[in-house]
């Protein structure tokens, strides 16, 4: 649309000016709702999966029980730093996440299913994640 299209639609230089005003409004009024903040890592994504802690397979239900009592683990990885360096999960501090094992009954290794929790004590985590494709996708644990 040209100037001269604007005036005629809009009228007076009063007019144009008005919705100038508006145009510049909205995308000062855009740019702040989207300016970056410092992430929270124990927010939910608005995407998010989810699963209820009784919809875990017996073997999650058992690790988040193992969790909460600080162990005894399986594994030697059990309960070290997870990094995520695919970062599917809200971003925070190195350290911040921990991972552990769920085991796969039919398997003799760790296979792809584990529990991802965050949070600075490890046995109150802020929050846990379940993964059954080893770090491909991740669903909040909802308890």
């Amino acid at each position: 649309m040209g100037l001269k299209q604007i005036r005629a639609r809009f009228g007076t230089a009063k007019g144009v000016a008005t919705l100038t005003f508006a145009v510049v409004l909205a995308a000062a009024l855009g740019t702040i709702a989207v300016q970056a903040r410092s992430p929270d890592p124990t927010a939910i994504p608005l995407n998010a999966a989810s699963v209820a802690l009784e919809r875990l397979p017996p073997q999650g239900r058992e690790v988040m029980n193992q969790i909460r009592q600080g162990g005894p683990f399986r594994h030697d990885k059990d309960g070290t730093v997870f990094g995520n360096r695919e970062r599917l999960l809200p971003s925070s501090k190195r350290g911040y996440y921990r991972e552990y094992t769920v085991p796969t009954p039919s398997l003799g290794h760790r296979g792809a299913k584990r529990i991802v929790c965050g949070g600075f004590e490890p046995r109150a985590p802020d929050a846990c994640y379940y993964t059954e494709d080893h770090y491909g996708s991740f669903r909040l644990i909802v308890q």
